[in-house]
């Protein structure tokens, strides 16, 4: 079983900019896979007006500030840009990180920001992921080099081509969601990677069963999508230890304290137990977010400690 991959994605909420490229230097010296910030106009966590920076922008300056950390955004809104411009966003990205960038995209799902600044918002989780389906397929043909003519239910291209095309011969394309009927049935149709919230492995064994019945529909190796799971997660000697490390990081968010199955709390052995189960469902890659002020501790020990611990089975 090849080894696991570790990304870390960081809040881009209720921190100044300094610890954020900070953090994201130092997961990139100490050899993470990936680097993920959020693509928000809000906070999506406690206080939704309390200070965030800008997604793609945040790419743009770590692509600057790091050298081999893959770079993306966990996910892109297809509501905020045309897919025209999505492309040309991320070919440039990849170009400012010398062939780093993967395009991460979802549906959207946060209302507020939306009908805030007057975007485009649908009528319903089904309307955005049809708009998804048809964005994401432009955006592969794009990206790819083709010149684009389009004329469907959302968008309408008449000869687009982008120059120059992106570093990489095949720019991976990163869908975020579980949505059984559309969401999975895009990614077969067009992802590179996948990423689930790590939920209980029975409830991601029955999804990736789903993902791979419209692989078989749509005529796609299932073992070409790279299956990522995301949690929160905290590492100490303790367990209490780190519930506290935990309540603290979201106090200083304006969340309420909470635990659910995508909350990982406990000691690299203890985290090591848990990767397991899900690396054996196929799950390769795990993406903890990092809520700010950034827990250094966490991430030097999910890549010193529980790595080795995994990768030794």
């Amino acid at each position: 079983m090849p080894g696991l991959r570790l990304g870390i994605l960081l809040w881009a909420q209720a921190t100044p900019w300094g610890p954020m490229l900070e953090a994201a230097r130092r997961i990139d010296a100490l050899g993470y896979d990936s680097l993920w910030t959020w693509d928000h106009l809000y906070a999506i966590y406690g206080d939704p007006y309390q200070d965030y920076f800008e997604g793609p922008s945040v790419l743009a300056a770590w692509a600057a500030s790091t050298t081999r950390v893959r770079l993306g955004l966990m996910v892109g809104a297809n509501t905020f840009r045309n897919p025209g411009l999505f492309a040309k966003q991320t070919a440039t990205l990849d170009h400012l990180s010398g062939g780093r960038a993967v395009a991460g995209i979802g549906g959207a799902w946060f209302d507020l920001e939306h009908h805030a600044h007057g975007i485009e918002f649908g009528s319903g989780f089904g309307q955005r992921l049809d708009w998804l389906d048809e964005s994401v397929g432009l955006v592969r043909r794009i990206l790819d080099g083709e010149t684009v003519t389009h004329h469907g239910p959302r968008y309408d291209f008449d000869g687009v081509v982008h120059h120059p095309r992106p570093v990489q011969a095949h720019l991976p394309i990163l869908i975020g969601g579980e949505g059984e009927r559309k969401t999975l049935r895009t990614v077969a149709k067009y992802a590179d990677m996948w990423n689930a919230s790590s939920g209980s492995l029975d409830a991601l064994r029955h999804k990736d069963e789903v993902l791979r019945r419209h692989c078989a529909d749509v005529g796609r190796d299932p073992s070409t999508i790279e299956r990522t799971v995301s949690c929160k997660l905290v590492i100490r000697d303790t367990e209490d230890e780190a519930r506290r490390v935990y309540r603290v990081q979201l106090e200083h968010n304006r969340c309420f304290y909470e635990e659910g199955p995508d909350v990982w709390l406990g000691t690299p052995g203890q985290i090591a137990e848990r990767l397991r189960g899900f690396r054996a469902l196929g799950f390769s890659t795990l993406i903890p977010e990092m809520p700010a002020p950034y827990d250094l501790e966490s991430i030097e020990r999910l890549i010193g400690e529980v790595k080795p611990l995994v990768d030794a089975g």
